[in-house]
């Protein structure tokens, strides 16, 4: 969760990554010692430190991606980097080189040698009956060669041990010219493929072929008849070349060097037979007289020797038997117009000025090949030629407006751009015998113009994306030639190691020898073409290996590209030179970098190395020491990942996005793009239409493709998952143990975020492709047929990038899964054998839970039919509510919501609640609305909305009981002492509710019976979360408050019930929410204390009497702040603002002592309060005390006298018992002895004869203080004639002695005391004073005799 900072936080400790790391102790599994001394040694200064691709950018701050779209993210960017391969004219620039890699071990050659095969003796014994001409060529793309032999043309398949021959000898002439082309579309059934053209000495044949597979893979090639004959008398064909594009078909013949079109059509026309042509060199009269080619030998001796078309730029190249080239610009309607001329020393005047002198370009050297170059491989160069010293001329041709890159444009101008020379004559020839050695002839800065090494070049052929082939005879007798042949190094030029330099023309190239003479080269896989350009590394797991078919006349060699993987499987098994296995590993980290190292080591581990076997087939490499050893350099050689510590200074920028993965990362990114790169971007279906106008849909790659694809991923998963406790990134927690600083643990972060990335989508493509394979499995066109238009538009434009990796992809799916079990159902299918079906081969990315829906949904059309009520409908609801929790977790609201309504129209009460929570409940699986709940519902919080969905859910659970409520209201719970239905139902509803352990559904529950105002409802829920609920609404509203004590109380839980009041009265003025009058606190504390002085199970003794002392202090204040609340309420003295102000703030949160006194008892002097609060205060100052009680007994004086009733004294000894039982007979706050004195003298002073004599002791009395706490009060003041008891006035002192002794004796008496008194002691001790008293004047006659009388009694009593 991110929340928005308003303040600079300080810096984390570690967040400098100068600060050193805690040691962390270095265990966990032991580690596999390295296989190599400096598997990533910083010596080695490759290309892996340059050519990064895309995928190790930074992630943008603002960023937040999921696992899935951050790699695909890192797919596109290694994709989109791949096919910004560089074009041929960014390396092959204006000048000269001659820069050769020539291996002189066999593991890294470029090329390998698979086979050769034989020209069968059939054909040996035609060529023995040859009378006047025989040829050979290749037709490499249907896998045969073929030979003619006077006027028979025989076709066979080189590959077959005993192959058949396939001939044409239904004509008489010699033949002069073959070539396969392609057909004009439209003209031929699409059974036929090609057409033979045959050229005789009169005639042209046009000969469909069809060539179609058998079962067992073998190409099967059918001869048709078509009835297309051109006369060509006395044109001596020698060259026919056709367009693969358009079907057109040129030739020329040895007498000119005239181009000619040959027209063919289906059927004939008006003044147009099927077959024709034109001529369009030559206009006029030369044209119809192809019959002079004698008189135009005479006149020149220059033809045609090849023809070349390049259908990317719609140009038509000749090459004539002077070297001259001649460009033609291919126009539609059959239009051709020649552009260019050039001649040879108008080719080599362009070299004079890159190359002062070479005796290898001279006016004498003839050029023997031209090969065009494909616009998509270069913009600028668009053809090679080579001369018979081995020196290739790059060529560009331009217009007047610049580069002709379009196929609109033609050129008016060609120049030489490049030369590239021969190899230098001190490469190794395969005869020669040399040391097994690892390294590379690397070429030097200087530019070698004089090797003669390709002298004489006999025949030479190019084939994108720059395979060239030069065949060199040096024997004399010309029956043997050697075979050079040199490809571009894609690896080193796609990522240059000095990116500040130009990119050079790297090749490797390789010497073969033939033991025999060539006689034709042709393709036999189809020709290279790619949007990655020339770049062969991108395709070497998508499209085969180049092979090229060589016919010798001995025989057809197959020739194959050895791709980089095949190259480092070979250097593996074959390839250890001085500096052993490592120094191998280490040269490919130097030419190619650790990035596609590690990315080609990968491949091998995970099975893709080719090498020939020892029965010449192409099989796929499974040594385990190969396996083993690749496994090892990926593992070792992979690197690390590097912060970007300047980076790290912009803190908004995580440091985790400044870290670029290691090499390792890129490698297994570069190794995942290439297996995908095919089906990426690629639509998942292609829609068509049948002859009848229906819809057919297809898939756009081959299923067989996908299967392929991923198998190869099931491997790369397979080793990943083996082999994650080695890989950094991967190996999980013990990988931290290992790290020492803080930018290893961030570094090691961000390769684990990378790495696990990659492997998540790994997963995903794998069961993407498995939802493509089994979509296909069904009637397909139907499915697309039965969605809405927008899901059908959307699955138009579903590519397999947005199936593997995007949310509306599987979301698309997952509709195309409910198409699926739609169709099936109402083909009468098994809805749960589709569901394992799906669930088993594309688990959780096509998930099987909309199939288990469906199912649930039709048990419940089923029970509807049935009838809810009766028994087979229940069990079908409930066996449709288990199908409905089976799939929960994914069940929407829509869904959900039509389940219920259904379970409710059937008074399936119950199950639509159970449904509902099992829904709630799936939606949020960690419980976090729990969490955020009890965080208090913070608003920016990612957790609101996992309880908005599930407050949704509860919300049709509510209004599922309100449905019960409603359709039970009317009905009684029995009948004849049985419940009826409606009871039933609804106590079965209830006790799903009321049984739920969701506790987030119980607090949603309560919140809907408080808004109902149910609160009964409430107390009397059973339930472990009512408590919790009701603890925390406390806060929220006095009314959830007196229901939690309530809630305890009826559940005889009174402890608790007394802490909840108590809590309630205590509840401070800050709280908005809760405005508690005082009498209600008041109410709250007596109630606390009667539930606090009862007995409650569990409870101890001291813990309730330590609560019960709180709460009993606590009342103890609210009385004495109630007494003040009362008081000021009735006060003349305060202005009505002050009083509202003062009982504001008064009646509400319980004040303390201290500012009850000083604010408001002592200001107001109230004197009788002041005395409660020392009390309650334990505040024991007597002179305090003591002036407080002579303020109160004046004032209570005072007021009397002025209302003028009742008596004062009255007054006064009621004030006194009053503060004498609020008080409870305190020592220090109300003390017998001073008070004794102070109301003598306040009768004395102000009631002297007023009332009775004794009214002071009486009202002690009342208090029942002890009569022996009295007593020697008085008996003190008798005798210290204490003012103003002096003199006579002490006779008021003695009759109170006396009526005091009196009601002693008396209350002696009448309570049956064995001991009067209180004892002999005290009895005698009377008896000495009332005879004391006797004997003085202060008592009067009835007095003393009153005193003999009682001392006569208490004598009697003595004895």
């Amino acid at each position: 969760m991110a929340f928005t900072t308003q303040t600079p936080q300080r810096p984390l400790p570690g967040a400098y990554f100068m600060t050193p790391a805690l040691s962390r102790p270095q265990a966990g599994p032991a580690i596999q010692p390295p296989l190599f001394r400096s598997g990533s040694g910083s010596s080695l200064h490759g290309s892996a430190d340059i050519g990064k691709t895309a995928s190790t950018a930074p992630v943008a701050p603002t960023e937040v991606l999921q696992p899935i779209e951050r790699a695909a993210r890192t797919i596109n960017e290694t994709l989109a980097q791949e096919e910004r391969y560089p074009e041929l004219d960014n390396y092959i620039g204006q000048g000269i080189s001659s820069d050769y890699d020539i291996p002189l071990t066999p593991a890294w050659a470029p090329f390998q040698k698979i086979k050769i095969y034989d020209i069968p003796d059939k054909i040996f014994e035609q060529y023995n009956q040859a009378q006047v001409s025989t040829m050979m060529g290749l037709f490499a793309e249907l896998g045969h060669a073929w030979t003619s032999i006077d006027n028979a043309l025989y076709l066979w398949d080189y590959s077959h041990p005993n192959p058949e021959l396939i001939g044409f000898e239904e004509q008489p002439n010699s033949i002069t010219a073959v070539k396969l082309v392609a057909p004009r579309p439209g003209v031929f059934v699409p059974s036929i493929n090609y057409i033979l053209v045959v050229a005789t000495t009169t005639d042209i044949f046009l000969i469909g072929l069809s060539c179609q597979p058998n079962p067992a893979g073998d190409k099967v090639v059918t001869l048709y008849q078509t009835r297309m004959t051109l006369s060509i008398k006395g044109m001596d064909v020698n060259v026919i070349e056709g367009s693969m594009a358009s079907g057109r078909i040129f030739f020329s013949g040895r007498h000119d060097h005239d181009v000619y079109e040959i027209t063919y059509q289906q059927e004939e026309k008006w003044f147009q037979s099927r077959c024709g042509k034109i001529n369009h060199t030559s206009k006029g009269f030369s044209a119809l007289t192809p019959s002079l080619g004698l008189l135009s030998r005479q006149n020149s001796q220059e033809f045609v020797v090849q023809m070349a078309i390049d259908d990317t730029r719609n140009l038509l190249y000749t090459l004539s038997s002077k070297s001259t080239i001649r460009t033609f610009h291919l126009k539609p309607n059959n239009g051709l117009d020649l552009a260019i001329t050039q001649s040879l020393p108008y080719t080599f005047s362009n070299v004079r000025h890159m190359v002062s002198r070479t005796d290898l370009i001279d006016i004498s050297t003839p050029i023997v090949s031209i090969s065009p170059i494909p616009a998509n491989e270069a913009s600028k160069l668009h053809l090679m030629a080579i001369t018979s010293t081995g020196c290739r001329l790059f060529l560009s041709a331009t217009s007047s407006f610049g580069w002709t890159a379009s196929e609109s444009g033609a050129p008016t101008s060609m120049q030489v751009q490049h030369v590239k020379f021969p190899p230098p004559d001190s490469s190794k020839q395969p005869n020669q015998k040399s040391p097994s050695q690892s390294v590379l002839y690397q070429a030097s800065d200087a530019i070698d113009t004089s090797s003669k090494s390709l002298i004489p070049s006999r025949m030479a052929v190019r084939y994108s994306p720059g395979y060239c082939l030069c065949f060199t005879n040096k024997e004399s007798g010309g029956a043997i030639d050697t075979l050079f042949i040199s490809s571009p190094d894609s690896g080193r030029i796609a990522r240059p190691q000095d990116q500040s330099q130009i990119t050079r023309y790297r090749e490797h190239g390789t010497w073969m020898s033939l033991e025999s003479r060539a006689e034709d080269i042709g393709l036999i896989t189809p020709r290279f073409a790619t949007p990655a350009g020339g770049n062969e590394l991108a395709i070497q797991f998508d499209k085969p290996a180049t092979e090229i078919a060589i016919l010798t006349n001995t025989g057809v060699h197959i020739i194959r590209r050895k791709r980089l993987v095949d190259v480092f499987a070979a250097t593996i098994r074959y390839g250890r030179g001085d500096d052993g296995l490592e120094g191998e590993v280490k040269k490919f980290v130097r030419l190619y970098g650790r990035g596609e190292t590690t990315a080609t080591a990968l491949a091998v581990a995970c099975g893709q190395g080719l090498d020939i076997m020892s029965d010449s087939r192409v099989a796929k490499v499974t040594d385990p020491e190969i396996l083993e050893i690749s496994r090892k350099v990926f593992i070792e050689f992979g690197g690390k990942p590097i912060l970007n510590e300047n980076s790290v200074l912009d803190q908004s920028i995580p440091a985790i996005d400044n870290v670029r993965p290691s090499p390792r990362h890129e490698g297994t990114a570069l190794y995942m793009s290439r297996l995908v790169r095919s089906i990426w971007k690629a639509p998942v279906i292609r829609e068509g239409k049948t002859p009848m106008g229906g819809l057919t849909v297809s898939p756009t790659v081959p299923l067989e493709k996908l299967r392929n694809i991923q198998r190869d991923l099931i491997k790369l998963q397979e080793f990943l998952d083996t082999n994650r406790s080695f890989i950094e990134g991967l190996a999980g927690p013990e990988s931290l143990m290992r790290i020492t600083t803080k930018q290893e643990e961030v570094s090691l972060q961000a390769e684990h975020r990378a790495l696990n990335s990659l492997v998540c989508l790994i997963d995903g493509i794998i069961e993407g492709i498995s939802f493509v394979l089994v979509l296909f499995d069904y009637r397909v066109d139907e499915i697309i047929l039965s969605l809405q238009d927008t899901f059908r538009q959307q699955a138009r434009e579903l590519t397999y990038e947005r199936l593997f990796a995007t949310k509306n992809g599987k979301e698309l799916a997952k509709e195309l899964v409910k198409a699926i079990v739609n169709r099936s159902i109402a083909n009468g299918s098994n809805v749960d054998t589709i569901a394992e079906a799906l669930r088993r081969r594309c688990g959780s990315f096509c998930s099987a839970d909309d199939a288990i829906i469906f199912k649930a949904q039709e048990l419940l059309k089923k029970a509807s039919e049935a009838g809810g009520t009766s028994d087979l409908g229940r069990n079908l609801l409930r066996e449709s509510l288990r199908l409905f929790e089976q799939v929960a977790s994914s069940l929407k609201m829509e869904a959900l919501k039509s389940a219920i309504e259904q379970f409710i129209n059937m008074q399936f009460y119950a199950g639509a609640i159970q449904l509902a929570l099992s829904v709630a409940r799936e939606s949020d699986r960690g419980n976090q609305a729990l969490a955020y709940i009890a965080a208090g519902m913070p608003e920016q919080d990612d957790r609101r909305r996992l309880l908005e969905t599930r407050t949704n859910c509860y919300k049709m659970i509510f209004g599922t009981l309100t449905a019960v409520d409603q359709a039970t209201s009317q009905s009684p719970e029995k009948i004849d002492g049985h419940y009826t239905r409606s009871a039933r139902l609804r106590s079965e509803a209830y006790g799903v509710v009321h049984t739920s352990e969701d506790e987030v559904f119980q607090n949603s529950l309560y919140d809907w019976y408080i808004d109902k105002g149910w609160n009964d409802r409430l107390l009397e829920v059973e339930s472990p979360y009512i408590i919790g609920y009701l603890k925390r609404k406390f806060t929220e509203s006095p009314a959830f408050a007196d229901l939690l004590w309530n809630y305890y109380a009826q559940r005889e839980q009174y402890h608790e019930a007394a802490k909840v009041q108590l809590e309630l009265a205590k509840i401070g003025i800050h709280n908005d929410k809760f405005r508690i009058p005082l009498e209600k606190r008041i109410e709250y504390l007596s109630r606390a204390k009667a539930n606090a002085s009862t007995f409650t199970p569990g409870i101890g003794r001291q813990s309730r009497q330590t609560l019960l002392h709180e709460i009993s202090e606590l009342l103890e204040v609210a009385n004495i702040q109630d007494d003040l609340l009362q008081r000021l309420k009735c006060d003349p003295r305060l202005t009505p603002e002050k009083k509202r102000e003062v009982l504001t703030e008064l009646d509400g949160p319980i004040i303390g002592l201290t500012e009850l006194f000083n604010e408001y008892a002592d200001k107001a002097s109230y004197f009788d309060i002041c005395l409660l609060i020392y009390q309650a205060a334990d505040h024991r100052n007597p002179s305090h005390i003591k002036a407080s009680w002579q303020n109160l007994i004046l004032e209570v004086h005072k007021e009397t006298v002025e209302k003028g009733e009742p008596q004062p004294y009255e007054a006064v000894a009621e004030m006194v018992r009053s503060m004498g039982n609020r008080l409870g007979l305190s020592e220090s706050t109300f003390p017998i002895d001073t008070l004794v004195r102070m109301l003598k003298t306040y009768s004395f002073e102000h009631q002297r004869d007023v009332g009775p004599q004794t009214w002071v002791m009486d009202t002690f009395l009342d208090l029942h203080v002890p009569y022996e706490t009295i007593l020697p009060v008085l008996d003190g003041m008798l005798y210290h004639d204490e003012a103003p008891f002096t003199g006579n006035n002490r006779k008021f002192i003695a009759n109170d002695i006396v009526y005091l002794i009196r009601r002693w004796y008396e209350h002696g008496v009448r309570s049956g005391v064995g001991r009067l008194f209180g004892g002999e002691s005290n009895a005698t001790s009377i008896t000495q004073l009332l005879r004391v008293l006797i004997q003085t004047q202060y008592l009067d006659h009835a007095d003393k005799e009153e005193a003999r009388i009682l001392m006569q009694r208490i004598d009697m009593v003595l004895r």
